[in-house]
C-alpha cells in the first residue's frame, strides 16, 4: 500500500523505539518525514536507516517551542508541506506513588507529554495543510497505575487534550490517540527487564508489545482509512485493557 505517496510526516521522539517504527511504516507507504529527539548522532543514525531523500532529521528538546516552530518550518522547507503530526515524544522521570513524586519532575513531564504535544499540534495546523494528529497516550492514562502513577495522569490529560483538539480543529484535522500497553524499547524497559515471562503472562496475547505493533495502528489512523474517526484512543495492548490486570 502506497497510502501515504506525496504526504509528509512529522514523527516527535522518532530516533528509535515506537517513534522510528512509525516513521519507518509511513516511508515505506510513500511518506515523507520528519523526525525529530534529543540525541543528534541517534537522529543521524535513523535518518540514514530510513534513506536520506525520504527523511530528515531536526534535534532539540520536543517542549521547546523554538525547537518546534524549527523542525515545522524545516518540513515545509525540505518537503513542501505538513500532511500528518505524531506527538510520540514523552518522558518518565518520577518513579513511585503521588505523595513522593517530586513537583518539579511532575511539572516536566506535564511539559513535555501534555504542553508540548499542544505545541506541536498548534504551530503544525497553523501550515495550514494538517490533515490528522496521533498522540502517543498510554493504557496507564485510562486505570491507576501503581509505579508510574503521574506518567499515567499525564497521559489521561493527553487523551482529555486529544479529545479537545479534535473538536477544535474538525473538520480540517482529525486528532487521536494511540494508548499502548508495555512495548520492549529502552523507554519501558525497566517495567519488565529481567521479568518479560511474568509480566508477558498479564497480557491475553502472551507477549510485551513491539514499536511495530504500535506504528501500524498509528498508520491506519492517519491514513485516509480512519477518514471518519476523530477524538477516538485505541488500545494497542494484547487484550490487557479487557482484563484490568496490565
Amino acid at each position: 500500500m502506497q497510502r501515504f505517496e506525496g504526504r509528509v510526516a512529522l514523527i516527535t521522539g522518532a530516533s528509535r523505539g515506537i517513534g522510528f517504527a512509525v516513521a519507518r511504516r509511513l516511508v515505506s507507504e510513500g511518506a515523507s518525514v520528519v523526525v525529530t529527539g534529543r540525541d543528534e548522532a541517534a537522529l543521524e543514525a535513523a535518518v540514514a536507516e530510513l534513506g536520506e531523500e525520504r527523511a530528515a532529521g531536526v534535534a532539540g528538546k520536543a517542549d521547546d517551542t523554538a525547537h518546534q516552530a524549527a523542525a515545522v518550518v524545516h518540513a515545509v522547507e525540505r518537503f513542501g508541506g505538513l500532511d500528518h503530526l505524531v506527538n510520540n515524544a514523552g518522558i518518565n522521570p518520577a518513579y513511585g506513588p503521588l505523595a513522593a513524586i517530586d513537583l518539579d519532575a511532575a511539572r516536566k513531564i506535564l511539559e513535555v507529554n501534555v504542553i508540548g504535544a499542544l505545541g506541536w499540534t498548534r504551530v503544525a495546523a497553523a501550515t495550514g495543510r494538517l490533515r490528522s494528529v496521533v498522540n502517543m497516550a498510554s493504557i496507564a492514562g485510562t486505570a491507576s497505575s501503581p509505579g508510574i502513577a503521574f506518567y499515567g495522569v499525564s497521559k489521561a490529560a493527553l487523551i482529555n487534550l486529544t479529545e479537545q483538539l479534535a473538536e477544535e480543529l474538525a473538520p480540517a484535522v482529525r486528532v487521536n490517540a494511540l494508548a499502548p500497553a508495555v512495548v520492549k524499547s529502552r523507554f519501558s524497559k525497566a517495567l519488565y527487564e529481567g521479568r518479560e515471562e511474568q509480566a508477558a503472562a498479564a497480557y491475553p496475547l502472551a507477549r510485551l508489545g513491539t514499536p511495530e505493533d504500535v506504528a501500524g495502528p498509528a498508520a491506519f489512523l492517519l491514513s485516509e482509512d480512519a477518514a471518519w474517526v476523530t477524538g477516538q484512543t485505541l488500545l494497542v495492548d494484547g487484550g490487557a485493557g479487557a482484563r484490568r490486570s496490565w
